[in-house]
């Protein structure tokens, strides 16, 4: 018969062990709730990526497609940089998302301002702008193809009207305007967004700011740029990098509303990646191009990290 003696180390054991066991429990619970994002994260994040940085190495093609695909090296690359119509869409990639950027934010921002005052119905103004982000971006780009139209949009019809032009202007067919008016369908598209963002950082101010400010004297311009731009600067920042790559990336609206012509006037990155892969079915140099995009927003992700821990140092 065991003694206490005997009996005391299996009980500290088996407490040991059991304690082991909830330990062991609760770090698997914790990963339980992260493994399908991270499954999520593997399979439609970074396994696209991944091949489609492999390919970019390979010659494939709708010809060798199902059989075996050589190894090239940077032979894609110095294709694609040799290309006078890459450099071609990058200008107008910068174009479109400058303009955009510029346009989205400043419009947004005063429409967030606007929407910060107290009145009556502002809520249903505030849903009805929303309207545009909500929207899908075939019917917007249809829209505003048919408003852009030369002989009978709307937009021809009221500068006549105005007195502002003689005669009708092909804005989507022409090769000087048709950049532009995808640039404007893309700034409506992208104003309520920023609005939303700016009006949500405008409405978490402290309110003893303003009256510290009031106080000394600072009339609303002075208010504006010394307590609120201030204030907004981290809001600001996300908001421009957001801005950048999802701007950057834009091809539903090119497609329908110009399809990136005439004369590759209005072809973007995306289009031009879009044009190589499922027009010419040269899948690596898409490939190619996608890859270097995101070099591209990489570094400017970069960038911006590099700007905000400057900041927060100071």
């Amino acid at each position: 018969m065991q003694t206490e003696t005997q009996k005391t180390p299996l009980v500290k054991k088996a407490a040991a062990e059991r304690k082991g066991n909830v330990k062991y429990a609760e770090k698997l619970g914790k990963y339980m709730f992260i493994i399908p994002g991270m499954t999520f994260l593997l399979v439609f994040l970074i396994l696209p990526i991944g091949y489609n940085i492999m390919i970019s190495f390979k010659d494939l093609t709708a010809m060798n497609l199902l059989g075996e695909q050589s190894f090239v090296g940077f032979q894609n690359y110095i294709t694609v940089l040799k290309d006078k119509l890459f450099f071609l869409s990058l200008k107008n990639s910068i174009v479109f998302t400058g303009l955009c950027l510029v346009f989205q934010f400043i419009i947004g921002l005063l429409l967030a301002l606007f929407f910060n005052q107290k009145f009556p119905g502002r809520n249903v103004l505030r849903s009805l702008i929303l309207m545009a982000w909500m929207i899908p971006l075939v019917i917007t780009g249809t829209l505003f193809k048919w408003m852009f139209a030369g002989e009978y949009g709307i937009i021809n019809h009221f500068l006549l009207w105005v007195g502002i032009i003689d005669q009708p202007i092909q804005w989507v067919s022409n090769a000087t305007t048709s950049l532009y008016s995808t640039v404007i369908a893309n700034i409506w598209i992208g104003i309520p967004f920023n609005m939303v963002i700016l009006l949500a950082a405008l409405q978490s101010l402290p309110e003893e700011l303003y009256e510290a400010a009031k106080v000394d004297g600072a009339g609303r311009i002075r208010r504006f740029f010394s307590v609120t731009l201030p204030l907004l600067k981290p809001t600001m920042f996300i908001l421009i990098m957001l801005g950048i790559i999802y701007t950057f990336k834009v091809f539903d609206i090119i497609l329908i509303m110009t399809g990136g012509g005439p004369v590759h006037s209005s072809t973007v990155l995306p289009f031009y990646a879009y044009e190589r892969a499922f027009t010419d079915f040269n899948f690596s140099l898409g490939a190619t191009v996608t890859t270097i995009m995101l070099i591209l927003l990489v570094l400017v992700s970069s960038i911006y990290l590099w700007m905000v821990r400057k900041e927060e140092q100071e």
